[in-house]
């Protein structure tokens, strides 16, 4: 697959974000790398013969007070890994680059494993996020 097709792959996947969280997203930068370094899977203490699909730099949304005048926080898609997993099936690939940006948008908004995981099955069956209906136009949930 071409950077050009994975990338419109990511346009995709980000296009389907749900809306209350689409909404909340301030300063991401959404970058694709073709493999995650060596230095990066030691930092993150990956198994040899194991590797990441994303990675989120920054500090998470209930971690920051004082927060301005900073670089953007960062979610990375490694575009070789993915694809390696999918056995290049794009249909497979849009899935897991969908499962691997919520996922990473997750740790952005601060939440835990356990919180993250209904986003991404939501995700996988194209299910609307049921505080989206609930949104008010700041994405946040209506009264």
């Amino acid at each position: 697959m071409t950077r050009e097709q994975f990338d419109e792959l990511v346009r995709e996947a980000i296009d389907r974000i749900p809306t209350r969280f689409a909404r909340a997203i301030q300063n991401v930068a959404i970058v694709v790398e073709d493999e995650p370094s060596d230095d990066l899977l030691d930092d993150m203490d990956v198994d040899d013969g194991d590797t990441l699909f994303g990675h989120y730099e920054g500090t998470p949304l209930t971690e920051r007070s004082g927060y301005g005048n900073t670089l953007p926080d960062r979610i990375t898609l490694f575009k070789g890994p993915i694809e390696d997993d999918c056995e290049d099936d794009e249909d497979e690939i849009f899935v897991e680059i969908g499962l691997t940006l919520i996922h990473e948008l997750g740790h952005y908004f601060g939440m835990e494993e356990h919180d993250i995981a209904p986003h991404e099955e939501r995700w996988v069956r194209g299910e609307e996020d049921p505080d989206d209906a609930d949104a008010d136009d700041n994405g946040k949930p209506g009264t």
